[in-house]
C-alpha cells in the first residue's frame, strides 16, 4: 500500500458547506436550509487544524457560497495545494431523470423541471473533477455528504487521471438521505470527524472503512427504507494521511446530545428528479431576504492569510513552489536560534509547539533541544524519503557527511515505465540510491530517481503524437503531463516493440528522441496461472502448446473454469496475452469470450492476481495470464491466503522484455552533461550484477538463454527450465493485436427486457433507482453504431411482451421520450421464460461474431416464482442462446446464490445485480462492454 505523508508539502482544505439557500419555494426551489451543515463546516476545520496535516492557514471555509464564489474558491485551492487537495461538500445533491451526473447545488441553487439546465446554480461534479485535475497536488481528497452522493463514483471512473483521486461519498447511488438534529453534524459527518479526531495517525483508507462500518452498525435507513451504506473509491492501494493527531489524555471530540425537543430533520441534498418534482419542506420560523448571506463570514471564500511556519519547521518550508529536498536542507542549514534572514529567534522558539516533554529544572528545555538539534536532521532526511511524492521518488534528499556537513540535492532522474514493472524498477531504484556507484568521491549522493508508471497505449502514443503537448501543454483535451506525468529522461516498457510502435509512427516535428540499449534487462514469460487443483499436470501438458489450447483443455477438466487477463490497453502483459488468444482461425469475437469478465478488466497482472480471492469461488475456478516474476515477487494486496497457482508456458504468447531507452528532450541541455553522465551510471549499475540481483529477486530470467537469474530459489508452481518459449513480441504483432482489441468492442447488439408486472409500482419503477432510470442510466455505454432495442414484459393475455423500441440504431433523446411516453406499469404479471426464450430468438440472426447481451430489470416476484420446470426451459434457452444475461434484480439479495436470477446469469456467462451492486453504475459498465460508447 502506498500512503502519501503530506507533511512538509503546501496542502490545502476547502470546506464547503452550504447551510442555507436563496430560493426554497416551489416550484423552482431546493427543499429547504440546511442547518446541520454549519456545524459540519465548523467541527471538520477544528479537528483538521488540530490534526496536524493541515496548517490553520491552509484550511478554508466557504460558507453556503453562490455558484461563482465557489468556482473562484476551488480554482484557488487547486492552484496552491502541492501536497494534498481536500474538497468537502455538505449540501443538497441533485440528480436528472437518468443518473449519470450528480450536481453539487450553491446556495443561488434553482430547480427546473424539463429545461436544458436542469439545476441552474449548481456545479456538476464532471466540472468539479475537470478543474480539481489542474491542480499539481499528489494527491485529490473528495469527500461529499450530500443526497445521491454515490453517484459521484461513476463520474470517477471516467477520469484518466484517477489513481490520485480519492473520493468519500456518504451514501450510495439513487439514494437521500436525513440531515438529522439541526443543532448538531449530520449523522454521517459527524462519524467523519470523530475518527478524524482520535489520536494518532489516521489515512483515507481506514478512515472510509471505519465510517462504513460504523454507520452499518447504527443501522441508519436512507429515505427510501434501504440501509444507509457509505461509500468509497481508490486506486488498489493508494491511501493518503488526514490527520496525525499528537497522543494525549484529551478525549477526542463528540458531538453534543440533541435536545428531546429537537426540530423536525430535513435531508442533505434531498432534490428530487426533474421529471418528478417533490414538495418542499416548510421554511423555517425565520426565512430571511433572497440574497442574504448566513452570517458574517459571507458565502466568499475566506482570503488566504499569509503563510505561517509549520510547528516542527522554520517559515523556509513553505517557501512558493520550492522543492521538498531544498526546503529540507534549507532547514538543515540554517543555525540554531536563527531564521533564514538571520535574525534572531527565540532559543526555546519550538516549546510547546511539538509533542516533546522534558525536565524543566536547570537545563530543562535546553536540555532536550540539544537533543532535538542533533537528532532532528536526520530525521527530516528520512521524512523527506517518506513523504516523496505521488510518483514514488526516491533519494532527492541529500545526507549529512560528517557532522553539519549537508550534501545539496542530488540530480533528479524521472523514469517511466510499465504499471507491472513499477514494483520491480522502484525496487532497482532504491537499492541503486545507496550503490557506490551513485556516492561521489566527497560522500553525497549523485542522482535521486522518480519512477512512475502510466498506461502502455497511453505512453505509445504520447511518444509518438503528442511530444509536443508534453513538453508544453496547450490543450486541456491533450495534456500528457496531467495524463502520464513528467517527461521522462529514462523510458523502461515491457517490450521492445512499443519503442519500435513509437519509432514508426513518431511525428516529424517530434521534440523527444528515443535511444534504446541494445540488449533487454530481464525477461519474464506470460503464462496461464491456473488454480493447482485444475492445472494441467506433468511437464509435457504445461509447455509445447498453444494458449487457445490450453484454455479449451482447462475447461475440459472443470466445466466453471474461467480465464482472466488484464487490460490490453494499460499494460504490455494483458496486449501480450491477445497477441496468443487472436492466434488461430476463431474470430476475435470468440478468442474474447474466452476471457469474457463481468465487468471492466483489472488494469494490472498485479491488480487481476489481488481480486481474485475476493469470491472464493473465482479464485478456485479462474485461471490468470500473467508474467511468471509475480509468482515469485508476488503482489501488494491484503490476502494473506490465496489459491496455489501452477504456471503454464503457452507457445504463442511472447514473453515480457524490459529494455532501457534514455529520452532526450529538444530545448532540455542547461544540464546536459550532468544528466547524461547520472543516466550512463544509472544503465551501468541496472545491467551489472548488483541490478540484476535485484531483478534476480524478483523472479525474472535471462533474456536470452531464458535461464532463472536465481537459479537457487524457484517459485513455487514455476517450472525451472520451461521448453523453448515465445521470446520477443513483434511491432507488427502488437499494433494488430490491439486494432482487432479494439475493434471488438462493438458495434454491439443489446435487447433490455423492463419488467412492467404490476409488482414493480412505487419505488421500483419511479425514481432514480426505478426500472426505466436505470435503463436510462445504461444507455451512455451505447453508441450511435450499436443496435438495441426494449421490451415491456407483462403477460396481458396475448404475448408475454410488448415492443417499446424495436432492434435498430437509435438516438439517446429519441429512446429516453419512448420510455417517458409508453413505459407503464400493467395489471397483469410477468412470464419470464416466454420473454426470454423470445429474445434468444430475437437475438439469434446476429451470429456469434456480434458482441450481444440481454438486460432484464426485475423486482424479481415473477421470478421466485417459476416452477423447477419452467426454471429448467430458461436455463436451457440460455445455455444454448450462448448470448449473455444481466440480470438486474431491485429488491435486496436478487441475486444471493441459488436464487433464480442469479441462476440465469451464471448459466449465460452474463452477471447478475442487485442493490447490493450499485445497479447503475454497474449496469453501465455491463452495456458499455458490449457497445461502442462511453465506457
Amino acid at each position: 500500500m502506498i500512503r502519501l505523508d503530506p507533511r512538509g508539502l503546501p496542502s490545502r482544505a476547502l470546506l464547503v458547506g452550504v447551510s442555507e439557500y436563496d430560493l426554497t419555494e416551489p416550484p423552482h426551489g431546493v427543499p429547504g436550509d440546511l442547518p446541520a451543515v454549519k456545524h459540519n463546516v465548523n467541527h471538520l476545520r477544528e479537528v483538521l487544524a488540530r490534526g496536524r496535516v493541515f496548517g490553520e492557514h491552509e484550511i478554508t471555509v466557504a460558507r453556503s457560497p453562490s455558484l461563482d464564489d465557489f468556482g473562484r474558491a476551488l480554482r484557488s485551492a487547486a492552484a496552491e495545494a502541492e501536497g494534498v487537495l481536500l474538497l468537502y461538500f455538505a449540501g443538497h445533491g441533485a440528480i436528472p431523470s437518468a443518473g449519470d451526473e450528480l450536481f453539487l447545488q450553491m446556495r443561488n441553487a434553482s430547480v427546473v423541471a424539463g429545461g436544458h439546465a436542469v439545476f441552474p446554480g449548481a456545479e456538476p461534479f464532471t466540472t468539479v473533477l475537470t478543474m480539481l485535475a489542474t491542480s499539481p497536488a499528489r494527491r485529490i481528497v473528495v469527500i461529499l455528504d450530500c443526497c445521491f452522493a454515490g453517484n459521484a463514483a461513476w463520474v470517477r471512473e471516467t477520469l484518466s487521471d484517477k489513481h490520485r483521486l480519492l473520493l468519500m461519498m456518504s451514501v450510495q447511488a439513487n439514494h437521500r438521505i436525513d440531515a438529522g438534529d439541526p443543532r448538531t453534524p449530520t449523522p454521517y459527518t459527524a462519524e467523519l470527524v470523530r475518527f478524524l479526531d482520535e489520536e494518532g495517525e489516521t489515512g483515507f483508507l481506514d478512515l472510509s472503512e471505519r465510517i462504513r462500518e460504523r454507520m452499518a452498525a447504527r443501522g441508519l435507513s436512507t429515505v427510501r427504507g434501504d440501509g444507509w451504506e457509505p461509500q468509497w473509491r481508490a486506486e488498489p492501494g493508494e491511501d493518503v494521511l488526514l490527520t496525525a493527531k499528537p497522543r494525549t489524555r484529551a478525549k477526542p471530540w463528540r458531538p453534543e446530545k440533541p435536545s428531546r425537543r429537537a426540530k423536525p430533520s430535513k435531508t442533505v441534498g434531498g432534490t428530487r428528479p426533474a421529471e418528478h418534482p417533490g414538495p418542499a419542506p416548510a421554511p423555517g420560523p425565520a426565512p430571511k431576504r433572497p440574497g442574504a448571506h448566513p452570517d458574517p463570514d459571507s458565502s466568499a471564500p475566506t482570503p488566504t492569510p499569509k503563510p505561517t511556519p509549520h510547528p516542527t519547521l522554520t517559515p523556509a518550508a513553505y517557501a512558493p513552489r520550492a522543492p521538498l529536498t531544498a526546503r529540507l536542507v534549507g532547514r538543515l542549514r540554517s543555525p540554531r536560534g536563527t531564521d533564514r534572514s538571520d535574525r534572531r529567534t527565540s532559543r526555546t522558539g519550538l516549546s510547546g509547539r511539538t509533542g516533546l516533554t522534558g525536565r524543566t529544572g536547570r537545563h530543562g528545555r535546553t536540555a532536550w533541544w540539544g537533543t532535538l538539534r542533533t537528532v532532528l536532521p536526520l530525521c527530516l532526511a528520512v521524512l523527506g524519503l517518506l513523504t516523496a511524492g505521488a510518483y514514488g521518488v526516491i533519494g532527492l534528499v541529500g545526507h549529512l557527511r560528517g557532522g553539519d556537513t549537508v550534501c545539496a540535492p542530488p540530480l533528479e532522474l524521472r523514469v517511466l515505465t510499465d504499471p507491472d514493472l513499477e514494483p520491480t524498477i522502484r525496487d532497482v531504484a532504491e537499492a541503486h540510491l545507496t550503490s557506490a556507484a551513485n556516492t561521489l568521491d566527497d560522500g553525497c549522493r549523485r542522482t535521486g530517481i522518480t519512477v512512475y508508471s502510466a498506461g502502455s497505449s497511453d505512453v505509445v502514443t504520447a511518444l509518438r503524437k503528442e511530444t509536443g503537448a508534453w513538453q508544453e501543454p496547450h490543450d486541456e483535451n491533450v495534456n500528457p503531463q496531467r495524463d502520464i506525468g513528467p517527461q521522462p529522461d529514462i523510458w523502461i516498457p515491457a517490450s521492445r516493440a512499443d519503442l519500435a510502435r513509437v519509432v514508426a509512427g513518431q511525428d516529424t516535428d517530434a521534440v523527444a528522441v528515443a535511444e534504446p540499449a541494445d540488449e533487454p534487462l530481464a525477461y519474464s514469460p506470460v503464462v496461464l496461472a491456473a488454480p493447482r487443483d485444475i492445472a494441467a499436470q506433468g511437464v509435457e501438458n504445461r509447455t509445447g502448446l498453444t494458449l487457445n489450447r490450453m484454455i479449451e483443455d482447462l475447461s475440459e477438466r472443470d466445466e466453471e473454469a474461467a480465464v482472466r487477463r488484464p487490460d490490453p490497453e494499460f499494460t504490455d502483459i494483458g496486449l501480450l496475452a491477445t497477441i496468443g488468444l487472436y492466434n488461430g482461425d476463431e474470430s476475435v469475437v470468440t478468442a474474447e469470450q474466452r476471457v469474457a469478465q463481468p465487468g471492466p478488466p483489472s488494469p494490472t497482472a498485479a491488480e487481476l492476481l489481488c481480486t481474485l480471492p475476493d469470491r472464493d469461488d473465482m479464485d478456485d475456478h479462474t485461471a490468470a495470464l500473467v508474467p511468471e516474476f509475480l509468482l515469485r515477487s508476488g503482489v501488494d494486496c491484503d490476502r494473506a491466503t490465496r489459491t496455489a497457482r501452477s504456471a503454464q508456458y503457452p507457445t504463442d504468447v511472447p514473453g515480457v522484455a524490459p529494455v532501457f531507452v534514455r529520452v532526450r528532450w529538444q530545448g532540455a541541455d542547461r544540464d546536459e552533461e550532468a544528466r547524461d553522465a547520472s543516466v550512463a551510471a544509472f544503465q551501468d549499475w541496472l545491467t551489472g550484477k548488483e541490478g540484476r540481483a535485484v531483478f534476480a529477486r524478483d523472479g525474472f530470467r535471462s533474456p536470452y538463454d531464458w535461464q532463472l537469474m536465481d537459479q537457487d530459489t524457484v517459485a513455487d508452481g514455476v517450472l525451472p527450465a520451461p521448453s523453448a518459449l515465445d521470446r520477443f513480441a513483434g511491432r507488427d504483432a502488437m499494433e494488430a493485436a490491439l486494432a482487432e482489441y479494439r475493434a471488438a468492442g462493438g458495434p454491439g447488439r443489446v435487447l433490455y427486457l423492463l419488467d412492467s408486472s404490476l409488482s414493480m409500482k412505487k419505488d421500483l419503477w419511479e425514481g432514480p433507482s426505478g426500472g426505466p432510470a436505470l435503463l436510462k442510466q445504461s444507455l451512455g455505454g451505447l453508441g450511435e453504431r450499436d443496435r438495441y432495442g426494449v421490451w415491456a414484459v407483462a403477460d396481458t393475455g396475448d404475448r408475454s411482451y410488448e415492443k417499446l423500441l424495436p432492434i435498430g440504431q437509435h438516438r439517446r433523446a429519441d429512446v429516453e421520450r419512448t420510455l417517458d411516453a409508453r413505459a407503464r406499469v400493467r395489471d397483469a404479471e410477468a412470464d419470464p421464460r416466454d420473454a426470454l426464450d423470445a429474445a434468444f430468438e430475437a437475438m439469434e440472426p446476429f451470429g456469434s461474431d456480434s458482441r450481444r447481451l440481454i438486460v432484464y430489470i426485475t423486482d424479481s416476484e415473477d421470478s421466485d416464482q417459476l416452477s423447477r420446470d419452467h426454471l429448467d426451459d430458461i436455463l436451457a434457452g440460455a445455455r444454448n442462446s450462448e448470448v449473455p444475461v444481466t440480470v438486474v434484480s431491485l429488491t435486496d439479495h436478487g441475486c444471493d446464490p441459488g436464487r433464480p436470477d442469479r441462476q440465469i446469469a451464471d448459466v449465460s456467462r452474463g452477471r447478475c445485480l442487485d442493490s447490493g451492486d450499485d445497479p447503475g453504475p454497474a449496469l453501465r459498465d455491463e452495456v458499455a462492454r458490449t457497445g461502442t460508447g462511453d465506457s
